[in-house]
């Protein structure tokens, strides 16, 4: 006897799909603002002259199944008949007893319909194999177009290169941009040209820039609650701070980590998972030495260790900052710089009181959300990025290296009162030597005043930019498809 019956399961379907029954239904469950991510969706799913199948993947709260709302509702404005889309969610208990193919069965008997059919998978990872079933739809049924969220994505990854090369892609969600924060919470937008690049401003004169700099000064006093709240659209429309914070604990971090993570990953100790967790959040954008960090965690293998990490980097956790070496310099290699996906998880782990007065906090929260933006702005380019340290003297460093094909990117967090820095540093050395390649270098400061250009004789220009301007810009350039070209 089966667990769950047939009728158990379309009444759920009902409930998933009210615009069955009132195609105006889809209104309430939809947003008016369209996240960068929903266009990009749209142009992989909807487009005719390449077919493909869509797997969104990104962390809990940051608005997956929004867009897959969205999508459903431009579908319903753009004709097509409500009852040939499915959604469905394989969070729901009931939903999780049956397969994927079973579902579509059930609601292909309930609609027999004609033309072509959208389906909306939730949370795909928890259907078992799923991957192998979706490279069958795709191959059996031309009438059929498929997308699907997930919040492991290396699980939906893993699944894509091995049974879904050609047939799918994977779009990453990344917590809202600085710019997203601002549009969704319809601030005023500044008066800049449409296009407008960090690197144009190498061209403007001192009083140009000014003037243009001036025109962020209102964001200023957001950008500190962007830092403390983060990137959750939920959260941030929230009217309490603190409750926020205590959301992205329960339903960000608890429950990937005690419930994603040791489901996909077979975590057998998740104690040490959490207390790992803890260990990245105090040590974010510091080098991370697994052997160390096996020691003062129970004196656990560093396989083990490795491990959990590549879990938490599946769940959309944390990024891995590599180092890399740049030009002639050799750099310190091997060892990684662990970020926290964003700095208001680790805010809402760490509880830390009043975190924006706190400069050495500030610098760690702002060092990850300038990575979190260069991870987003080139995720659709073929750049790599990494960070570079000194081989012989690793207290010089250079947080974020990008590498392009023509290109190679320095850029330093420097989020203090006072941003000087000396000839010695590293991104000084680097930028005095042709034969590291370098077009362009930025050294990211706190105070709107303090922009320009550096007075270090240099072959390749360092411009100091407020960090308001920067990811306020590189958000904006990500929008209007200019993301890339900094």
């Amino acid at each position: 006897m089966a667990i769950v019956t047939e009728e158990q399961v379309i009444k759920v379907m009902r409930q998933y799909n009210p615009w069955w029954k009132n195609p105006a239904a889809i209104n309430e469950e939809t947003k008016p603002y369209k996240r960068v991510a929903f266009y990009n969706a749209v142009n992989i799913l909807i487009r005719k002259t390449i077919r493909r199948f869509l797997l969104i993947s990104g962390a809990r709260r940051v608005g997956k199944t929004t867009i897959m709302y969205q999508i459903i509702e431009k579908l319903i404005n753009d004709g097509v008949n409500p009852k040939n889309i499915l959604y469905i969610s394989f969070d729901n208990p009931i939903v999780k007893l049956e397969s994927a193919e079973n579902i579509l069965r059930i609601y292909e008997t309930l609609y027999p319909t004609t033309g072509e059919k959208y389906i909306f998978f939730d949370e795909i990872q928890y259907s078992e194999n799923w991957e192998l079933w979706m490279k069958v739809i795709y191959d059996s049924r031309k009438d059929i177009t498929m997308a699907a969220t997930g919040s492991a994505s290396p699980v939906l990854e893993k699944g894509s290169s091995e049974s879904g090369t050609g047939r799918w892609s994977v779009l990453k969600v990344p917590t809202l941009s600085f710019y997203e924060y601002c549009c969704l919470l319809s601030l005023p937008e500044p008066m800049i040209p449409e296009g407008l690049q960090p690197t144009h401003f190498l061209d403007m004169s001192s009083s140009e820039m000014g003037d243009l700099i001036e025109q962020f000064s209102h964001l200023a006093v957001h950008f500190n609650r962007y830092l403390v709240i983060g990137g959750f659209p939920e959260l941030v429309m929230s009217d309490d701070d603190a409750y926020a914070q205590r959301m992205l604990r329960e339903d960000v971090v608890d429950k990937v980590i005690k419930r994603d993570v040791l489901t996909l990953f077979n975590i057998r100790n998740p104690l040490l998972m959490e207390k790992l967790f803890l260990y990245l959040c105090i040590n974010s954008s510091k080098i991370f030495n697994a052997s160390t960090a096996a020691k003062e965690l129970e004196n656990i293998t560093v396989n083990t260790i490795d491990n959990y990490i590549d879990a938490l980097e599946m769940s959309n956790l944390i990024f891995v900052s590599k180092p890399t070496a740049v030009g002639s310099k050799s750099a310190l290699m091997g060892k990684p710089k662990i970020y926290i996906a964003d700095a208001a998880i680790r805010n809402a782990v760490l509880m830390v009181d009043d975190v924006l007065s706190d400069e050495t906090e500030l610098g760690v929260m702002v060092e990850t959300t300038v990575y979190k933006h260069m991870v987003s702005f080139y995720q659709n380019n073929p750049a790599v990025l990494g960070y570079y340290r000194k081989l012989k003297d690793n207290q010089k460093e250079v947080d974020v290296v990008v590498e392009l094909p023509r290109e190679k990117i320095l850029c330093e967090v420097k989020y203090k009162n006072n941003s000087h820095i000396s000839e010695s540093d590293a991104i000084v050395e680097l930028c005095k030597d042709n034969k590291n390649n370098i077009s362009h270098a930025f050294l990211i400061t706190k105070r709107m005043e303090d922009f320009g250009i550096t007075r270090h004789e240099t072959n390749v220009p360092i411009m100091r930019v407020p960090a308001v301007v920067f990811l306020y810009l590189l958000g904006k350039l990500e929008s209007e498809k200019m993301d890339g070209k900094l």
